[in-house]
């Protein structure tokens, strides 16, 4: 599973790369997660807000931090 964190740095960015990390290990759910930092790489996505957080090339959440269960959601489907 790929997991990737999108957004320039900034503190809300940094709480959903933290809220990611923690669902994944409550859901004892393997990913890959990376920080995409880069505004041209961001808007490959079509996202315009951040933060963003995209699973396995599907945009799930754009310019809120999510839940830590809807994250939970996403990555225990299939």
């Amino acid at each position: 599973m790929e997991i990737k964190v999108l957004g320039p740095g900034c503190p809300k960015c940094e709480q959903t790369e933290q809220m990611v990390m923690n669902a994944l290990q409550e859901a004892g759910v393997p990913a890959n997660v990376e920080k995409v930092t880069d505004t041209m790489e961001i808007a490959k996505y079509g996202v315009f807000g951040t933060p963003a957080v995209v699973v396995d090339g599907e945009v799930k959440a754009v310019g809120k931090i999510p839940t830590k269960e809807e994250i939970k959601g996403w990555v225990q489907q299939g």
